[in-house]
């Protein structure tokens, strides 16, 4: 069984690297999409309110947001509903009116400093680094998780809440009673993002993580220390899975590798989930409307993800 500490470890990268560190979906009703991850067969954390520390030194205030997360053994899935009257509360409205789903990808980076100063230096005009806090349940008792994340203004990134995120406390978020999941979901192993012109998003991302991208065929990817971002165009959604985007630019769903395959498919199967099986053992999912978006489960040590 993992331990707390070998699960947070595993969490944060080291000096002058980044990971996939979680995908937020944005969703009006908590309730629902609850229901409907359980349905899937993830474990859920409770609900917690989240918290901010706007400006060095200054006070603590409610962020008008709450979330429950899919905490798994590498990266995790966060989702995300306003609750009250806040500027982060009402641009999670505005983004859920364009649809529902995915609309945030954090980096984990160890030195957000080194990330702000990369991201003014390449023109994104990042703002001052947000001290994020809310409280968690331990086994025993409640602490708060902290984190350092570093934004750009709202549209810098029309894709979303393109961001980094520096964990001080992920003893609190990796405990090993929410890492096993029925559906065998292990790790955020990449995010799909459907775009227009996959290149010249592919090359805005490289100057933002300082990251190389790569190209085979018509798909642009980029490689963090740990997981990876595909960027492809609307045709190619449309002909290898049939789907339609419900506009762009959109973060189309994320891909998780599964410890075990066959048992991902018999609980997605017989939850009567919405899954189509894919060259290579994967699973694609389309996810309820309660959550917008797709996910693909595959093996570990699967081959790239291919759309040509």
């Amino acid at each position: 069984m993992t331990t707390t500490a070998e699960a947070a470890r595993a969490q944060v990268p080291a000096a002058g690297k980044l990971t996939l560190d979680h995908v937020a979906h944005f969703v009006p009703h908590l309730d629902s999409a609850s229901a409907a991850l359980e349905r899937l067969g993830f474990t859920l954390t409770p609900f917690s309110a989240q918290s901010h520390r706007l400006e060095p030194g200054g006070p603590v205030v409610p962020a008008g947001t709450g979330n429950r997360c899919v905490m798994l053994k590498q990266g995790y899935l966060e989702f995300l509903t306003p609750t009250g009257d806040t500027p982060v509360a009402h641009q999670l409205r505005t983004a859920i009116e364009r649809y529902v789903g995915a609309h945030l990808v954090a980096f984990g980076t160890s030195m957000p400093d080194i990330d702000h100063g990369r991201l003014a230096k390449a023109g994104f005009e990042p703002l001052t680094p947000v001290a994020l806090q809310r409280s968690i349940e331990t086994a025993s008792s409640t602490d708060t998780a902290r984190f350092t994340v570093v934004r750009v203004p709202p549209g810098a990134m029309a894709e979303g809440r393109i961001q980094f995120c520096q964990h001080h406390t992920p003893h609190l978020l990796w405990q090993p009673r929410w890492l096993d999941h029925a559906n065998r979901a292990q790790g955020l192993a990449g995010v799909l993002l459907c775009v227009e012109d996959p290149r010249q998003v592919a090359q805005r991302y490289a100057r933002f993580t300082g990251l190389l991208p790569q190209v085979t065929g018509r798909t642009w990817r980029i490689d963090t220390a740990r997981g990876f971002l595909l960027f492809v165009e609307p045709e190619a959604l449309t002909r290898n899975f049939r789907l339609t985007p419900p506009t762009l630019p959109w973060i189309a769903g994320y891909i998780l590798e599964s410890s075990d395959i066959a048992a991902s498919s018999h609980h997605l199967h017989g939850a009567n989930c919405d899954v189509k099986v894919l060259e290579s053992r994967r699973l694609l999912v389309k996810l309820p409307p309660a959550l917008g978006g797709l996910a693909i489960f595959q093996p570990p040590k699967s081959g790239a993800l291919t759309f040509d």
